[in-house]
C-alpha cells in the first residue's frame, strides 16, 4: 500500500496550559471539586507536563469546560465533520485525487449513526458509490488498525484511491470530577484530525505494510471510556505509561528491526516510559507534537509522521509507526521507500 499524501488539521484557536488553568478556575464544575483536586489541576497545568498549548473547537475557552451532555454531543457532531473534512480535502489536493473510491474513518470522542464517514463524505461531495467504513471505539490507537483495514481493501482493489481519516474532538468528551485520571485527561487532550490518501501501487514512494497488533483485555479497566451522567468519561490509571512502554517494546521486537520510531504522543510519562524501554529512540517528533498540540488521541501518530516526513530530505528511508490506547491495545506498521 502506497502513501500518496498526508495532511493534518487542528482548530484555528489554541490556548496555553496557563490559559486553560485560568479558565478552569471560573468553570462552575470546579466548585464541586475537593481542594486536593483543584491543587492537582493547578500543579499539572502550571507545571512541566510536556505540553505548552492545545487546540480546541471553540472561539471561547470557557465553553470547553462548561458544556452539558447535549452540548458536548452537538459540538462533536458539528465540529468532527468539519475538522476531518479539512484534513481530507488537503490530503486529496496533495495527492491530486479529485475523488475517492473508499473512505475509512476512525474516532472515539463521539457517536453518530450513520457514522462520521457519511458526514465527511457529504462535506467533500464524494460520489454515492464510495465505500464508507467507520472504526468507532478503538481509542487513541485507532489510526493504525484503520490503515490496516484500508490496506486489506486495496489488496482487493489495487487501482482504487482510498482515504483514511482520524479525527477527534477530545474537548467534546471532557468530564470534571475528583477522579485523578479524569483530572489528568482534562489537562492532556486537544482536538485534531489527520488524513491520508492511499493507493495500491508498489512503485517508488512510501509503502506501508507489516501491520501488527496486541490486545490485553485484562488491562481494559486501566484505560477506557465509561458513561457518567450522560457524558463520556475517560478512565485513566496511573499504570498506563508502564503498560504502554512494555507493549511498544514487545511490538518493536517483532517488527521494528532498528527502524526509527514514530509513536502516538500519549503524554509526558508515556513517552518517558517508551524511552526507558527503547533508549536509542528520542521520539523527537512525538515529543514536539505533544508540546504544541497535546494528546489528540487517534490522529496524534499521523501528526508526528507528518513532522518526520517534512524534514527536507533528512527523513530515514525506513520508519516504524506505533499507536496504543483503550483496550488495552497497541498497533504498529512499517513504512519504507526505495
Amino acid at each position: 500500500m502506497q502513501l500518496l499524501a498526508l495532511a493534518t488539521a487542528v482548530p484555528p484557536q489554541s490556548w496555553s496550559q496557563a490559559e486553560c488553568w485560568q479558565s478552569l478556575q471560573a468553570a462552575p464544575a470546579i466548585r464541586d471539586l475537593k481542594p486536593r483536586s483543584v491543587s492537582m489541576l493547578e500543579k499539572v497545568l502550571m507545571g512541566s507536563n510536556g505540553i505548552d498549548s492545545r487546540h480546541f473547537c471553540t472561539d471561547r475557552l470557557e465553553d470547553v469546560f462548561d458544556r452539558n451532555a447535549q452540548g458536548l454531543s452537538e459540538t462533536y457532531e458539528r465540529e468532527a465533520r468539519k475538522l476531518g473534512g479539512t484534513a481530507l480535502r488537503d490530503a486529496m489536493a496533495r495527492a491530486d485525487a479529485p475523488t475517492l473510491d473508499a473512505l475509512f474513518v476512525c474516532t472515539c470522542t463521539g457517536y453518530l449513526c450513520p457514522g462520521l464517514s457519511s458526514h465527511i463524505a457529504e462535506e467533500l461531495d464524494l460520489p454515492a458509490h464510495c465505500f464508507l467504513s467507520d472504526n468507532t471505539g478503538a481509542g487513541c490507537g485507532a489510526a493504525i488498525p484503520t490503515l490496516r483495514a484500508a490496506s486489506n481493501y486495496l489488496s482487493a482493489h489495487p487501482t482504487h484511491r482510498v482515504g483514511v481519516v482520524a479525527v477527534e474532538v477530545c474537548s467534546a468528551a471532557f468530564y470534571i470530577s475528583d477522579d485523578p485520571g479524569v483530572l489528568i485527561s482534562l489537562c492532556l487532550f486537544g482536538d485534531g484530525a489527520a488524513a491520508v490518501v492511499l493507493g495500491g501501487e508498489k512503485d517508488a514512494g512510501w509503502q506501508m505494510d507489516t501491520f501488527t497488533t496486541v490486545h490485553l483485555p485484562a488491562e481494559r479497566e486501566k484505560i477506557r471510556f465509561v458513561n457518567r451522567d450522560g457524558k463520556l468519561c475517560n478512565q485513566l490509571h496511573r499504570a498506563v505509561p508502564e503498560i504502554a512502554g512494555q507493549a511498544v517494546k514487545d511490538l518493536y521486537a517483532q517488527t521494528g528491526h532498528g527502524a526509527p520510531i514514530i509513536t502516538h504522543t500519549g503524554g509526558r510519562d508515556v513517552l518517558a516510559a517508551i524511552r526507558d524501554q527503547l533508549p536509542d529512540h528520542p521520539l523527537t517528533e512525538s515529543t514536539e507534537v505533544l508540546r504544541t498540540r497535546g494528546n489528540m488521541s487517534s490522529p496524534s501518530v499521523l501528526h508526528a509522521l507528518e513532522l518526520a516526513l517534512s524534514q527536507n530530505g533528512q527523513t530515514p528511508n525506513d520508519l516504524w509507526l506505533v499507536s496504543f490506547g483503550a483496550g488495552f491495545s497497541a498497533h504498529s506498521c512499517r513504512m519504507h521507500r526505495s
